[in-house]
């Protein structure tokens, strides 16, 4: 089966892996910061390590203080986390429908949602095209919310000129092997903002202090620590981060296949009928993720079924949040985000990822014109 996404490991990496069990280190040592210190290159912004995307998400939604009685406004068009991390501090999630253009929050829903109770606005890259940050960040700031980017798709992608980690107030990141880049697994959370990132990073270690101008009882020795506020143990180890740093080194040449990859499936299902392509907006620098089509006059199913039986690991991504009976049993209903199950109903991401040769390209193609064709 061809799958629609695989990680790509060469020896640089292995090497970076093997040097990390040889040390004196496999939790948290040197490679954490140096692996925080090269996300920052890349993102633009300090970062915190953490185990994975979905911890990502809860560490950012702790350090924005949200909370019982708040209200955090994202997209149903997402993997369910991003939803959920709020949910567990007891917010209400308000969901607002996407763009049609790019399957991303659209900031005349959000504005048509919030309300004083809002904490948070919770974007999401989809597919690696970065979201409408300057709209959602006016509409946060007179509303006295914080914004967050799920950017599990969009490390590397640049919005007129800026690195998603800068277009945020948090930004969040994921590791998993299908993604940019990978620790196996493991996550990020960056920001411009030290007291935000200062949050996140207390959460992520347990709410442990070990700062001396900090602690409530500093004389008691060099031993001492106080847990100050409830965190979790969100901790990326050592041999983790040594794989992250190996693959930070390689990413732009991640971006540059994955865009040229991009570039050849533009062309080579042009023409098609019955299926309509991924947009990339002007001022937008994608590092593409998924590969994202619609497939027109309701032949997904159709479509995903014969792909998978042909042996190409097509995927959907996503069901929509408020779907999931989590959400049912909360009351949300279908129908409350149209555009968002307008595109749900067609979506469909082909195989995407550095590794795939053009004869495979060639193949996904073929099966797909056949498809469409018949």
């Amino acid at each position: 089966m061809l799958p629609y996404g695989r990680q790509s490991i060469d020896q640089s990496d292995v090497d970076a892996v093997v040097a990390a069990l040889g040390s004196d280190w496999l939790t948290t040592g040197p490679r954490v910061a140096q692996f925080e210190a090269d996300i920052e290159a890349v993102a633009g912004a300090p970062a915190v390590t953490v185990t994975n995307g979905t911890t990502a998400l809860h560490a950012a939604y702790a350090a924005a203080g949200v909370g019982p009685g708040d209200e955090v406004v994202t997209t149903p068009m997402t993997f369910v986390a991003t939803a959920s991390g709020a949910n567990l501090f007891g917010a209400k999630v308000i969901f607002a429908d996407v763009e049609d253009e790019t399957a991303n929050l659209d900031p005349a829903a959000v504005e048509a949602v919030v309300t004083p109770r809002t904490k948070a606005i919770t974007a999401v890259d989809y597919a690696g095209h970065p979201a409408e940050y300057d709209a959602l960040r006016k509409i946060a700031e007179r509303v006295g919310a914080v914004t967050i980017g799920d950017a599990a798709h969009a490390i590397g992608s640049t919005y007129h000129g800026r690195p998603v980690g800068t277009l945020a107030d948090l930004t969040t990141f994921s590791f998993f092997p299908t993604k940019n880049l990978t620790t196996a697994e493991g996550g990020a959370v960056a920001s411009t903002r030290a007291d935000l990132l200062a949050r996140a990073r207390t959460f992520r270690n347990i709410g442990m202090v070990r700062d001396q101008d900090k602690l409530r009882h500093p004389d008691e020795g060099g031993w001492f620590y106080e847990v100050q506020s409830f965190g979790l143990n969100f901790r990326l180890p050592d041999l983790l981060c040594a794989l992250g740093s190996s693959q930070l080194a390689r990413l732009a040449g991640f971006k540059a296949e994955r865009q040229r990859l991009t570039a050849r499936y533009d062309e080579l299902l042009g023409d098609v009928p019955g299926l309509r392509l991924p947009v990339q907006r002007e001022g937008v620098d994608p590092m593409r993720h998924l590969y994202p089509v619609r497939v027109l006059d309701g032949r997904r199913r159709e479509v995903y079924d014969r792909m998978r039986e042909a042996g190409i690991g097509v995927q959907v991504n996503y069901i929509p949040v408020y779907w999931h009976p989590v959400y049912e049993d909360l009351g949300y209903q279908r129908g409350m985000c149209p555009v968002a199950e307008a595109f749900y109903a067609e979506q469909l991401s082909l195989p995407l990822f550095v590794g795939l040769t053009d004869a495979d390209q060639d193949r996904v193609v073929e099966a797909l014109r056949n498809i469409l064709g018949s």
